[in-house]
């Protein structure tokens, strides 16, 4: 079953948003105290993960392409109409910014190489490891974010279960056209490009910048378009 990983990932993602319910009423001052502790971990997460790179100069065009189309769309002002509409749509007292919570936790759980090799591993070799594993980080996680910024976190289940699930069941379509070889440095690649995104995620959660990261979401997919010249040419 391709999808078996990516429910399970969508599931304790749920379980984690509702244990984390249950440490809402702790003072404000260790909230604030625990976000931190989350950003300087997605923090070294990220930058384990950009210094996995190899070549620079693809994911540097990767990210300005990225920029251009994301700032050109307006993807983040799109994304927070959406959390704001959920927002709307779902009243419950004192769960906090229900779009903050959304969008922050989309970003962690769906930027990263577990995502996709995960996916592509639950598709080609039906073998749900690695997905099962992002599942209980992500659980933990989902914890929490929801103990500090509060119920909107459960709406990320949403994109993960779309995004993961549309890879596991393309990955066989893309077994039969990619050499093994390529892939291996698309996901290399993708692994340093996603870094850079989970390292801005971090420096937003510790307040020192404030980097519209959903603007730069097509850097993933312009990294694909220029992976694919690279490979075509040399």
């Amino acid at each position: 079953m391709a999808l078996l990983g990516t429910l399970v990932n969508g599931a304790l993602i749920i379980v984690g948003v509702a244990i984390g319910l249950l440490f809402r009423n702790i003072p404000e001052r260790m909230k604030e105290t625990v976000l931190f502790g989350i950003g300087l971990v997605v923090l070294l997460l990220g930058i384990q993960m950009a210094l996995e790179g190899s070549n620079i100069v693809l994911i540097l065009l990767s990210v300005l392409s990225g920029a251009v189309i994301g700032e050109s769309m307006q993807l983040e002002e799109k994304l927070n109409a959406i959390g704001h509409w959920i927002e709307s749509k779902v009243s419950i007292k004192n769960q906090g910014n229900i779009a903050q919570g959304f969008i922050t936790a989309t970003l962690i759980f769906v930027i990263g190489a577990m995502a996709v090799i995960g996916a592509l591993d639950s598709g080609l070799r039906n073998d749900h490891e690695v997905l099962i594993t992002k599942a209980f980080l992500d659980g933990f996680m989902a914890l929490i974010l929801t103990s500090t910024l509060g119920f909107g976190v459960i709406f990320s289940v949403i994109p993960v279960v779309l995004y993961q699930g549309s890879i596991a069941l393309g990955a066989a379509y893309i077994n039969q056209w990619i050499p093994q070889s390529a892939m291996e440095l698309f996901i290399t690649e993708l692994t340093a490009t996603g870094g850079l995104l989970i390292i801005a995620i971090g420096l937003n959660i510790l307040q020192i910048t404030k980097i519209r990261i959903a603007n730069l979401l097509p850097s993933i997919l312009t990294l694909f378009l220029f992976w694919s010249i690279y490979t075509f040419i040399f």
